[in-house]
């Protein structure tokens, strides 16, 4: 394998063809070998337009290439369990978008695939590998926050195409299961446990059937988490972690521009409003690049994977907790 990973990408999705492949192609030890459509034509346009050395007609021939060594997997999330488990079985290495399966049974059926195959499995929470959380972790981490009891998340989009995939429920689509899952990884990320039960109210679009609006209330060991995503709202997100001596509050926390500085804010409350809040800045980068580059180094054996397939579980059964709670109407635990 030598010092670079050759990633192949199953699928032309455009998560891959705008944000991840380019990203990974600046990795300096990730390689962009490879990609695949159901049709050869379609494949070699995204090929030709990324500058991707090859192009697969099927799916099946990128994982019968023995030049590759691990897939990213951006398909909808009905198929994220079925093709991994494929391309463990063609041993290769895993990177799957979130969530990680449509529900904590059917991830399961993955694990056993990745204890019987020996290979590497990762939950594409691009995020956690980015500098301003590991920042916004280690402020909690060392007190500088003081008790750290609320975090308060708000992510929304507008989207009202029934033929997008993220409003076909049978699909895995909707708020919770696209976005919602942020608020319950970063918060986990932030705590370093996991929930002890959740309620939620859950508003469902009457046509499609989806979660297009969910509020939830998490309670943790050392606090509450919060959270309200939505799919039809305008977009927003924004994430405040309060503690009992000061607050830290992430501008634009999941997808911020590659190309400018991101910003969190650092307040002990002297001002209401934040007029003295210190702000830290940090330098352009692409989580996408950081996370594959952490990924490629776990294959390599350079270094341990932060957050394996156990992980995404975990986050899983939160967020079923949360569907149960919302149609319930009662307190579920994960």
């Amino acid at each position: 394998m030598g010092q670079t990973v050759n990633w192949g990408i199953l699928s032309t999705a455009k998560i891959g063809r705008e944000k991840v492949i380019p990203a990974m192609q600046k990795g300096a030890v990730s390689r962009v070998l490879g990609i695949a459509s159901r049709d050869q034509a379609s494949a070699q346009k995204t090929a030709d337009a990324l500058g991707i050395p090859r192009a697969y007609g099927s799916y099946e021939a990128l994982l019968a290439d023995p030049e590759i060594h691990a897939i990213y997997n951006p398909l909808p999330n009905h198929l994220h369990v079925p093709w991994s488990i494929r391309a463990l079985d063609a041993g290769k290495h895993v990177l799957c978008e979130k969530p990680i399966a449509l529900d904590t049974k059917e991830a399961e059926t993955l694990l056993a695939a990745r204890d019987r195959t020996g290979l590497i499995v990762a939950e594409a929470f691009m995020v956690r590998y980015a500098p301003w959380w590991q920042r916004v972790r280690a402020l909690v981490q060392e007190g500088r926050l003081g008790r750290v009891s609320a975090i308060q998340t708000a992510f929304s989009y507008f989207l009202d195409d029934p033929q997008n995939i993220r409003n076909m429920p049978e699909i895995g689509g909707g708020g919770l299961m696209d976005i919602g899952c942020y608020a319950i990884a970063t918060a986990r990320y932030i705590w370093g446990s996991e929930p002890q039960r959740a309620a939620a109210l859950i508003e469902r679009d009457p046509t499609m059937g989806t979660d297009r609006l969910t509020s939830a209330l998490v309670q943790f060991p050392e606090g509450h988490l919060t959270f309200t995503c939505s799919t039809q709202l305008v977009p927003h997100q924004r994430v405040t972690v309060i503690g009992t001596k000061a607050r830290v509050e992430v501008l634009i926390p999941f997808n911020p521009p590659t190309d400018v500085p991101v910003q969190i804010l650092l307040d002990d409350g002297r001002a209401l409003g934040g007029a003295q809040a210190l702000v830290e800045e940090f330098g352009p980068a692409d989580q996408y690049t950081l996370q594959g580059d952490a990924v490629s180094r776990a294959i390599l054996g350079d270094g341990k994977l932060e957050f394996p397939l156990e992980d995404a579980i975990a986050n899983m059964r939160v967020i079923e907790a949360i569907f149960r709670a919302g149609d319930k109407g009662t307190w579920e635990a994960p």
